[in-house]
């Protein structure tokens, strides 16, 4: 079982280091590297067509993740006509899409509701944060067998980054592209306690096909949100918030050379073919894929500008909003330019959507506005570009939240919602998508599916049809066993 316990950097560490470490042959893919040797499964691209599916649009995917829990009635799925404890404080106002009303929290998103489009019923059976994470990330709803809430291992379900990364690199339409092929930025996911929450991995498709963690945003056990404009603790307690965004760092240090960095990867190929014979290490294409996407992302200048979002011009830094949720989304829209397949967005850290208490002022003033902001500023952006056509833009969490509002007055001064699996709203924008189209609805209560369930099956099979990835696709673990990668279909209407 591998520790994947989150090092807690000091604040000099973490600036001399930041995401440099991870991608430039840092501590992170050294250990990568290694487990290509010990326990590369060698995915095996078996598929009876190589051919995408017709009509296919998303060259690339931006999966926005909400730790937490969005909740379904202060967002997409408003319940105006409800009781007080089931409606909550917040208004619902129109959108241009006819007959669709969303909060009012979310006025910028309600004025390009043309863009995107919506599911109201996608829900699974956990109610419990560490379940649901493996959950959504993966788009299975059962668990592996030996399944640890608290310790990701190998033997977890793939993530859907993962899968993105295995159909990149492995199936036989795969593009010729050295770049990482899934990138999950600014941050991983993690629990005050420290420990990494399961599901964002390569579980038993082995490290080699874990997605590529950019971190430029510090860990901070007690702050949650949109730093620096819109940081809060959930309890207010009071404690500094001193979260630094940083775009990561991949240059070459000053004191080495391009030669520096050549002779780095020639000594890597002499240790490693100073620990197996030439027979073990047969199969290279995973260490080639580690070492070429190291060297890419160190040298090519088009990457550096990509995640330098400080040399944005200024309106556009505006637009996205001068915070952690804008300067997320903006390096990862100028990363599907460079030509990344799947960026993964999570906007906030240490489950930052768990509005248990406090809710509906953390909503209103630190968690909706600038979410509005920067989500609804990319799928601008793409829209003007030409590019939206072609770049797939989904946000989900890993559950919705309780029907009912609920106080845990030990812990917080206001009321708020609890966990619930049985919904959520889930958003869909470009890639094929049919802008303006709502999917599903939920009872008088916003509790439970009345029309159109959706599983996290069909979500990332939707996301996987999108792409191009065949049906019928399917890996091999390191035992032969075959996997498919589809494991239900696409949510039928969206497209």
């Amino acid at each position: 079982m591998l520790n994947f316990r989150h090092h807690r950097l000091g604040r000099r560490e973490a600036i001399q280091i930041g995401a440099s470490s991870i991608l430039g042959l840092g501590t992170n893919h050294w250990s990568a590297i290694r487990a290509t040797q010990a326990q590369d499964p060698s995915p095996n691209p078996t598929s009876s067509s190589s051919n995408a599916p017709l009509g296919v649009k998303a060259k690339s995917c931006i999966f926005i993740f909400l730790s937490g829990g969005l909740a379904q009635h202060e967002s997409f799925d408003p319940k105006p006509d409800a009781p007080a404890e089931i409606r909550g404080e917040f208004l619902p106002i129109p959108t241009q899409t006819p007959g669709l009303q969303i909060c009012e929290h979310l006025p910028r998103l309600a004025s390009i509701s043309n863009l995107w489009s919506l599911c109201r019923t996608v829900g699974h059976p956990s109610n419990d944060h560490s379940v649901s994470h493996h959950v959504m990330l993966t788009g299975q709803s059962n668990l592996p067998p030996g399944f640890n809430p608290n310790s990701p291992n190998r033997t977890d379900f793939p993530s859907i980054a993962s899968k993105i990364a295995y159909a990149r690199t492995k199936l036989p339409q795969a593009p010729a592209n050295n770049l990482p092929p899934a990138i999950v930025l600014p941050e991983r996911l993690v629990h005050n306690t420290g420990r990494v929450l399961p599901g964002q991995h390569a579980g038993m498709m082995g490290q080699s096909l874990d997605p590529w963690f950019l971190e430029a945003s510090s860990f901070h056990a007690t702050a949650y949100g949109a730093f620096p404009l819109y940081g809060f603790d959930h309890q207010d307690r009071g404690k500094p918030d001193e979260r630094i965004f940083q775009a990561p760092q991949l240059s070459i240090p000053h004191t080495q050379r391009i030669e520096d960095l050549h002779a780095r990867l020639a000594l890597l190929n002499r240790i490693n073919q100073q620990r197996k014979s030439l027979d073990q290490l047969a199969e290279t294409q995973p260490l080639d894929r580690f070492r070429e996407s190291a060297a890419n992302l160190m040298v090519d200048p088009k990457v550096h500008q990509a995640l330098d979002v400080t040399k944005a011009h200024p309106d556009k830094l505006a637009r996205y909003g001068l915070h952690s949720f804008g300067w997320s989304l903006l390096m990862a829209r100028q990363l599907v330019d460079v030509g990344v397949p799947l960026i993964q967005v999570n906007l906030g850290n240490n489950e930052t959507w768990d509005t248990h208490g406090n809710a509906f002022p953390h909503l209103k003033n630190n968690l909706l506005p600038p979410m509005d902001q920067a989500v609804s500023a990319l799928l601008e952006d793409l829209h003007a570009s030409g590019q939206l056509s072609e770049t797939l833009v989904v946000m989900a969490g890993e559950f919705g939240r309780t029907p009912k509002i609920t106080h845990l007055a030990e812990h917080y001064k206001l009321p708020g919602r609890d966990h619930w699996g049985a919904c959520q709203s889930v958003l869909f924008a470009g890639g094929g998508i049919q802008p303006g189209i709502v999917v599903g609805k939920t009872d008088a209560k916003g509790a439970y599916p009345i029309d159109s369930p959706a599983t996290p099956e069909n979500f990332a099979a939707t996301i996987f049809h999108l792409m191009g990835i065949p049906a019928n696709s399917h890996w091999h673990d390191s035992l032969n066993r075959p996997f498919a990668l589809y494991q239900g279909e696409p949510i039928s209407g969206l497209m």
